[in-house]
């Protein structure tokens, strides 16, 4: 009897095992230090955003780079242009009823050194994502919009670090 109480046991373990191994073997790794060009970066514009704090954080917690009190002291500025969060009607049922939405969540940007030097021009981050809607359910569907448009905006924070990353990689081939 304790040799099968211990099979499920060991297979459980194998199989944890072959996940690991498989993890490994195809390159995944865990999100490290997010390396931007810049010493010390100053944010400004959309002060009172959720989007502003959440890209402050990742700033200082996921790089080296420092945030500057102040433009003047600051290697590189990042200028929060805009930022919107738009729902569209995709579908309607027969009877004239939404049966589906698209969440779009939008944020432009620009990067520059604050004497004229352009780093990065205007640049505008979009992202989609398709909401069934159901009448029967307003209130939960109004939940799930709210989490996508926080998922959204967590996505948004990365590719704006990713694209201010990419600012290393093409000065080198300017100079």
């Amino acid at each position: 009897m304790r040799r099968e109480a211990q099979r499920p046991t060991r297979r459980r373990a194998l199989l944890a095992l072959a996940a690991v191994a498989f993890t490994t073997s195809c390159g995944f790794q865990l999100r490290g230090r997010t390396d931007l060009p810049f010493d010390t970066i100053f944010v400004e514009g959309m002060e009172y955003s959720p989007f502003t704090g959440q890209l402050r954080r990742a700033i200082e917690t996921a790089s080296s780079t420092k945030l500057a009190e102040d433009a003047d002291k600051a290697q590189a500025v990042l200028t929060l242009i805009g930022e919107s969060q738009e729902r569209t009607i995709l579908a309607l049922s027969g009877g004239g009823r939404v049966r589906e939405f698209q969440l779009r969540y939008r944020v432009s940007f620009r990067v520059h050194d604050g004497k004229g030097k352009e780093w990065l021009p205007a640049n505008e981050v979009v992202l989609r994502r398709d909401l069934t809607y159901d009448d029967t359910q307003v209130l939960a569907k109004e939940a799930e919009a709210q989490l996508l448009f926080k998922d959204m905006q967590s996505d948004a924070v990365s590719q704006v670090l990713r694209r201010i990353q990419a600012i290393r990689a093409a000065s080198t081939f300017d100079s």
